[in-house]
């Protein structure tokens, strides 16, 4: 099954990686919002793990704080250039075209939230107690972000790596 999936067309292949990952945002953002009031948390191991129903009007912790309409503009215009220029970004390679369908979803996921609730809903957080019983942590993320991380992280691997095609013949001599 997997080999028939690698056959797909690279556009068929990152899109729908691409919804895979929009929908179980949406629905993981879902349930949240529906079982969790806003600004609620519910400890699930105490000291280092919670779920939470939070907004964020910015990017990445918080950067561009109350600028969810600009955010808002600039991600469709990013997924357009993206989509234009994929060809820099390893897409002759199956792992490029799967990160580029996890940056997709996970932009897009975001992008709803803003759309639909004028900031994007995290509800992950990780956390410690330092001995003096001060709380420090990671800031809350959820599906989305997870996935646009995690294709930031591919397409640098990527990159560093030689392409398949590659032979010491394409090697220019010194």
């Amino acid at each position: 099954m997997i080999s028939s999936w690698y056959r797909w067309n690279p556009a068929r292949r990152t899109w729908t990686v691409a919804f895979v990952i929009f929908a179980a945002d949406q629905l993981s953002k879902g349930i949240v919002t529906a079982t969790l009031p806003y600004h609620e948390e519910r400890v699930v191991l105490d000291g280092f793990f919670r779920f939470v129903h939070w907004g964020n009007t910015g990017a990445a912790w918080s950067v561009f704080s109350q600028r969810n309409g600009w955010l808002a503009a600039f991600s469709s215009v990013a997924v357009a250039a993206l989509w234009m220029l994929r060809r820099q970004f390893e897409y002759h390679r199956p792992g490029g075209q799967l990160a580029l369908g996890l940056l997709f979803g996970g932009i897009f996921g975001n992008l709803v939230d803003r759309l639909r609730h004028d900031h994007v809903v995290d509800f992950l957080r990780f956390y410690w107690i330092r001995r003096s019983g001060e709380e420090i942590g990671f800031p809350a993320f959820n599906v989305a972000d997870m996935a646009i991380s995690s294709a930031v992280v591919l397409l640098l691997f990527l990159t560093w790596q030689p392409s398949p095609a590659s032979s010491a013949s394409d090697v220019p001599a010194e």
